[in-house]
């Protein structure tokens, strides 16, 4: 076989010479400008769909100089692009404050079973009407239940309590007063620890 023939070229990956017919460019449409038309520019915001044609020189210039946005403020600009984050559409949380029609979140769920805490997980504390009392206390996670335990206190103490048993706490475990056993350095330490990170977390 030829490897220069016609036929050859069929069946190349990238032929030699390109036989293929090809449709003639138009003119670029940038004013005084003859040159083929090669790319393709958009118009603009709310022309999506339509598109200049101009040759390589003229369309990096226009790109240059392209805005999307302009003619908008710039409060409409910031709330265009708070908006592209849902896709322009309308959004609101789950189980929480108000429908965008006004009604209330919770309304048609005053009878719903929750077994799975999924309208907790979404709606943060969510119950139905016949179950809702006023807001629960801060949570208490558990780290700050396992300080509390290492210091002999209940999740109800407040600063106070934690600050004043710290100090009972510190003179009864300190080497010092224990003839410097390291045992109790150890228990020391723990205590310190939960101590600062009772202080960082606002215990009260």
């Amino acid at each position: 076989m030829k490897f220069d023939s016609p036929i050859f070229d069929r069946i190349r990956v990238k032929p030699a010479q390109d036989r293929r017919l090809r449709a003639e460019c138009p003119t670029c449409e940038w004013a005084g400008c003859s040159e083929k038309a090669t790319h393709r520019a958009p118009k603009g915001r709310l022309r999506e769909r339509e598109y200049w044609r101009f040759c390589l020189n003229h369309v990096r210039e226009y790109n240059h100089s392209y805005n999307y946005f302009a003619g908008m403020s710039e409060d409409a600009v910031s709330r265009y692009q708070k908006d592209a984050v849902t896709g322009h559409r309308p959004t609101w949380k789950m189980g929480l404050g108000k429908r965008p029609n006004g009604a209330d979140t919770h309304a048609g769920y005053d009878s719903a079973q929750d077994p799975f805490g999924m309208f907790r997980e979404f709606g943060g504390n969510w119950r139905p009407k016949s179950e809702r009392t006023e807001p629960p206390g801060r949570t208490v996670r558990n780290a700050e239940r396992k300080a509390l335990s290492v210091m002999g206190l209940e999740p109800g103490a407040t600063a106070a309590d934690i600050k004043a048993k710290f100090k009972i706490l510190v003179k009864r475990h300190h080497p010092d007063a224990n003839g410097g056993d390291r045992a109790c350095e150890d228990i020391l330490r723990e205590i310190i620890q939960a101590y600062n990170y009772l202080k960082s977390v606002g215990s009260r």
